[in-house]
């Protein structure tokens, strides 16, 4: 099931957004025009994930240094070990939306 998060114009290139959508904390970034959405949340130790850097397609978490990739979610630098939930986004009608599972 899709949810409309916000228009396009709100999430520039290379900037990120911060929601919450039926009770998950998610991060959608703008990576050269092509929109990634991610958990907030650091399979490590549980951690905010979204305010870590962005190294390509690779956000460090904030607090011990895991990677991840925002595309698949795999954590692919320890600490981390344990992938993160990723989301499929798209754009329609100017809208960014992101899939989120049914429970």
């Amino acid at each position: 099931e899709y949810v409309e998060i916000a228009p396009v114009s709100e999430l520039p290139n290379g900037e990120r957004l911060f929601v919450e959508v039926g009770g998950k904390a998610l991060v959608i970034f703008n990576i050269a025009g092509q929109f990634f959405a991610i958990g907030d949340l650091c399979s490590h130790d549980d951690g905010p994930l979204g305010d870590g850097d962005l190294e390509g397609f690779n956000i460090v978490c904030p607090r011990h240094g895991g990677e991840f990739d925002v595309q698949t979610g795999k954590a692919v630098q320890m600490p981390a070990v344990v992938d993160i939930p990723a989301y499929p986004v798209k754009v329609v009608d100017g809208m960014i939306q992101v899939g989120i599972p049914k429970e």
